[in-house]
């Protein structure tokens, strides 16, 4: 593997295509949808910024010289793409989709049920974290890297569980958002524990564990093998910890202000209430 390949392969055309397809129907039928009925809620520039972020971000792990490169060369490159993909691509679609989009899904019984279970905070958490465990078993990762069918069903299906995982975090739907964000913060700790042995695995092996990347040869990068398989396992374990300790912190400071907001409003209640009960004794003085 000397030679890199030609721009089809490294660019994706293709994907890049319904990628900009899904950000025009995004555009012009939920971003530009305000108003037209009482349930559609506004979609906010956060929220639209949030979703076209989660399409570009999905493009450079799926369809940049990323997904390339990881594949036939640098295993640190396809831990980066794992680490887009799983972890922060779902959080942007799911701050992007304001509710008013999924709730015509949810009155469909099939469709309510089979999601209300991938979505269930336990099942979603132990389905996601296992399936990548898995994947990262040299056994299994040769095998389906060896299989360009295979590995497209094995991502596809952790994907759609990164998505189930992070959905009680950030549940776009208000009536389906059963944690409370003290629940959340310790569903985020439970995520951080279940994802180290992987990473761990990958740090701290002391020779390559991968058949795919042992004789690669490298035009481009003075890295090892043993180099580049560890450097994947400390980038998994970087972006992991800034992608969980930012979800913390949103989480905390929005607990934070929500009491502080209701503090203050039981505070002016209780004066309001002071003065009320004043104002009557002096009437009848």
């Amino acid at each position: 593997m000397n030679q890199i390949g030609g721009f089809f392969e490294m660019w994706n055309p293709v994907l890049l295509l319904v990628v900009v397809v899904v950000g025009y129907v995004y555009r012009r039928f939920v971003a530009k949808g305000n108003g037209k009925s009482a349930e559609v809620e506004p979609v906010t520039v956060v929220q639209q910024l949030s979703f076209y972020s989660g399409l570009v971000l999905f493009y450079i792990g799926q369809g940049s010289p990323i997904n390339y490169i990881g594949h036939h060369y640098l295993f640190s490159m396809h831990m980066l793409q794992q680490t887009v993909l799983y972890l922060i691509v779902p959080i942007c679609f799911w701050l992007g989709t304001p509710a008013w989009v999924l709730r015509p899904l949810m009155r469909n019984v099939v469709f309510r049920g089979l999601f209300s279970f991938f979505s269930r905070p336990l099942i979603a958490l132990f389905l996601f974290n296992m399936l990548f465990s898995i994947y990262h078993m040299p056994l299994v990762m040769d095998n389906l890297m060896r299989n360009d069918l295979a590995l497209l069903g094995y991502h596809t299906v952790l994907l759609f569980t990164a998505f189930m995982m992070w959905f009680p975090v950030f549940c776009p739907i208000p009536e389906l958002n059963s944690l409370n964000d003290l629940k959340k913060m310790a569903y985020i700790f439970g995520n951080g524990i279940l994802l180290t042995p992987a990473c761990a695995l990958i740090i701290f092996a002391d020779s390559v564990i991968y058949d795919m990347y042992a004789n690669v040869t490298v035009p481009f990068a003075h890295l090892s093998p043993l180099d580049d398989q560890q450097l994947g396992g400390v980038i998994m374990k970087i972006i992991q910890e800034i992608v969980y300790g930012a979800t913390l912190a949103y989480i905390f400071f929005r607990w934070y202000r929500r009491e502080r907001k209701e503090d203050a409003e039981l505070e002016a209640l209780e004066n309001q209430e002071s003065m009320n009960n004043q104002g009557g004794n002096w009437n009848r003085a």
